[in-house]
């Protein structure tokens, strides 16, 4: 998953994320990260290392990763890749995903190697790695 995550770093598309974290107000844009197993161990363990032990359940539309009381990201160094590659305006839009399909495959692949069932909500995919990492 990290050199999926450094190979993505080393494209030249511009990107200028400014924390705004707008993509992690899902209720307000309609939209929700999937994560595929590979994905949700590496943001399960981010988040253990918090010392947190349970995924918060916000009840305002928001991503369980967002720190309510800071608006940033618990585990920004972790994060999965749709965060990395999302839609937001103010960091360049969404990544094409001609620019990224290659990557795409390779999650795709390690997440058969790890015996997922393919990508999955946020929400349900930390779940079940929080259970697996037990």
């Amino acid at each position: 998953m990290r050199a999926v995550y450094a190979e993505l770093a080393k494209r030249p598309l511009e990107r200028a994320c400014q924390m705004r974290t707008e993509c992690c107000q899902f209720k307000l844009t309609g939209l929700t990260p999937y994560l595929t197993k590979g994905e949700a161990l590496v943001a399960a363990k981010g988040f253990r290392a918090t010392g947190r032990k349970e995924l918060p359940e916000p009840d305002n539309g928001t991503c369980p990763m967002l720190k309510q009381e800071t608006g940033r990201c618990l585990i920004y160094a972790d994060r999965p890749f749709g965060c990395r590659t999302h839609f937001c305006e103010a960091a360049g839009g969404a990544y094409p995903r001609k620019h990224v399909l290659d990557l795409i495959h390779r999650l795709e692949k390690v997440d058969q190697q790890l015996g997922g069932d393919g990508p999955r909500k946020i929400g349900a995919a930390l779940t079940t790695a929080f259970r697996e990492l037990r």
